[in-house]
Order: structure tokens, then C-alpha cells, then sequence
């Protein structure tokens, strides 16, 4: 199955090109556009682990490893598209369009954070595993029954493919060849569970094959063959061709969350030969002429102010309203809650 489902390429480890009929679409506006985002949204990733191990946020999740992942495929979207991330990606919904000042905030625990820009379609982060792809597959069926030419992305994790709600969601998708794409990012950990031990299967891209779906495996930290395919699953689906289903292998390098501890379920070693995007993009652009060092320096100047001023901004923010913790759950609160409510709001003003 793994012949079948070939890891796609467009660039090497050293940042050599390989496939040769992306040369004329490799242009740089291109490469700046995927080397900036990657890079601020790493600046950023790294802020925020900081933070948290200072205490000035909770618990968070990084991603360093998935950039390429996450940037190639948001950057293929357009306005008006839909996209339904999970609490990892981040790093997509910022280059998609999310504030940054708002991601900071959603991560110290406000709701605010899960409201995006107006005009931009971002589904809250689904903590629950899983439990966005159902929805992102019915938004598309509603786009699609309005007449536009609106797709729906949903990222996933490995250890989504082994809930129901993801084959419910593929399942209802084919039948209804709804415009969805899902983008799959195997890490090959499912917290500590390795892939080997989640599932039979050689490949999450031939899961597709039981709902005659198309798929693609695509080597994640390629940014250039995520974006490519990428495009070519967004187009599919605005075309009326229905959705499909890639597999991004990529690597995460740090831990699941800031409270687990990977050298408790990884071998010493492993993935240490693995080319972070980052790196593989910047090999690339000296190879081919792309690299321009005054240029470089200034972008990483601006990102670093942005991350700081975004610190400051969600650190001078309004302080929250304790009382949202019970009221956007029901309609109508239950007598008992509200009673726990007024008690706890008592003990806070000391009463």
C-alpha cells in the first residue's frame, strides 16, 4: 500500500529541487511568502512555549516541525473559505488571517481568542479530537447547496482516523461530494500512542479508498509539495469534483503540550534526521538565487516585533469577566448553577 501511496516531492532535504515542472511556479513572491509565514509563525510558536513556562498562559500546545504543513495548506485558501482547525493549528489559522493578539489571548485561557477577523471563516479550535470534521463536511454541503464556490478544510491529527467522527465525516463528504479537503498531519505520535499501535493500515491516505475519495501522501515538511497539492485538492473541490483526503507525513519535534514529557514514550534519537521546514526552505532559496540577507534580517525584525507587541497587547487586556465561566453554556442556567455561580462569585469578592 505504501507503493501505492508514494510520499510526494517537489524539493530534497537539501532544498534541491526534484520535480522539475514546479520550476516556473516556484517565483518569488512565493518563496517570501512561504518563508515569512513560516518563520513568524515559528517566532511565534516559540514565544508562546516561553510564556507558558513563565507562567503567562496556560497550557499549550506547539507545533514546531508542522510549519510547512500548516502554511502551505492555508495559503492555498481564499476568502470565503472555510477552515476548522484543531488546538495545534495555530500556526495555519494565523497565516489564514487569525490576530495574533487574539490567538495569545485564546491561549490565557479568553474567549475572545476564538473570534476571527470579520470576513474570515475560522472555526473555534476543536479540543475534542475529531469532532470538527462532521462539521466542516456540512458546512461544505451547505456551501455547496448555496451555489458558491466555498471549500471547507478540516486538519486532523493521526489519532483522529481511529474516532467515528472521522469516518462519518469522509463517508457523508463522498456521498454528497461535498467541496471538502482533509488535511491530514501525521506526526506519527497520537500523544504517546505510536501510529504502529492505532492502526493496522500502512497509510491514513488509503483510508480514502473505502469511500472512493481521492488522496495524496505528501511529505509535510515540503512546503513547496504541500502547497501544490494542496491547490490541486481546493481547485477539485470548487470545480464540483468533491473531496479529498491528504496525508502530510511530518514530524513534531517538542512534546505533545507543555505538560507531557516525549522522552517517556520516544526513543532516544528518533526524528533527529529530519530537516526542519525551515531549514530545507532556506537551503532552497540559496540554492536557486532566493536568498537576499538584507531582506531576511528585516523580516525577522518585523516578526519579532509583532510577536512582542501581540504579548503586550493580550497582557494589557482587560481582565476577564468571571462569570463567563457559567454563562455561555445554557440558554438558561440551571437553578444549580446559578447558585453555584453566586457562590463563587461571593468568594472571590470575599464576602
Amino acid at each position: 500500500m505504501e507503493e501505492q501511496f508514494p510520499i510526494k516531492k517537489v524539493m530534497d532535504d537539501q532544498g534541491n529541487l526534484i520535480d522539475s515542472s514546479y520550476e516556473e511556479k516556484i517565483d518569488e513572491e512565493l518563496v517570501r511568502k512561504m518563508y515569512y509565514n513560516i518563520l513568524r509563525i515559528r517566532t511565534f510558536d516559540r514565544k508562546a512555549i516561553n510564556l507558558q513556562r513563565q507562567g503567562r498562559i496556560g497550557t499549550y500546545p506547539p507545533f514546531e516541525g508542522q510549519e510547512a504543513s500548516q502554511v502551505g495548506s492555508a495559503l492555498a485558501l481564499k476568502d470565503g473559505d472555510w477552515m476548522f482547525p484543531t488546538y495545534r493549528d495555530h500556526g495555519a489559522t494565523l497565516t489564514f488571517g487569525a490576530d495574533m493578539v487574539r490567538t495569545f489571548l485564546y491561549w490565557n485561557g479568553r474567549h475572545e481568542g476564538v473570534v476571527p477577523p470579520k470576513g474570515k471563516n475560522i472555526f473555534p479550535a476543536a479540543v475534542p479530537i475529531a469532532t470538527q470534521i462532521p462539521h466542516a463536511t456540512g458546512t461544505a454541503w451547505a456551501e455547496k447547496r448555496k451555489g458558491t464556490t466555498n471549500i471547507a478544510l478540516a486538519y486532523f491529527g493521526d489519532g483522529a482516523t481511529s474516532e467515528g467522527d472521522f469516518h462519518e465525516g469522509l463517508n457523508f463528504a463522498s456521498v454528497f461530494q461535498t467541496p471538502t479537503v482533509f488535511f491530514n498531519q501525521n506526526n506519527g505520535y497520537a500523544i504517546s500512542v505510536p501510529i504502529e499501535k492505532q492502526m493496522n493500515s500502512k497509510t491514513i491516505a488509503q483510508k480514502a479508498l473505502a469511500y472512493d475519495m481521492p488522496s495524496v501522501r505528501i511529505d509535510g515538511n515540503d512546503c513547496f509539495s504541500v502547497y501544490f497539492e494542496m491547490e490541486k485538492a481546493v481547485n477539485r473541490a470548487r470545480e464540483g469534483g468533491g473531496p479529498t483526503l491528504i496525508e502530510a507525513v511530518t514530524w513534531r519535534t517538542g512534546a505533545h503540550t507543555t505538560a507531557d514529557d516525549p522522552t517517556k514514550y520516544r526513543p532516544d534519537g528518533q526524528g533527529e534526521e529530519i530537516v526542519h521546514p525551515l531549514d530545507r526552505l532556506e537551503m532552497f532559496m540559496k540554492n536557486y538565487g532566493h536568498w537576499n540577507e538584507e531582506w531576511i534580517n528585516e523580516t525577522k525584525e518585523k516578526i519579532e516585533n509583532e510577536v512582542e507587541a501581540a504579548v503586550e497587547a493580550m497582557e494589557n487586556s482587560p481582565k476577564a469577566n468571571p462569570a463567563d465561566l457559567f454563562d455561555y453554556v445554557f440558554e438558561q442556567n440551571p437553578e444549580q448553577l446559578e447558585e453555584q455561580k453566586d457562590q463563587y462569585l461571593a468568594q472571590l469578592k470575599g464576602d
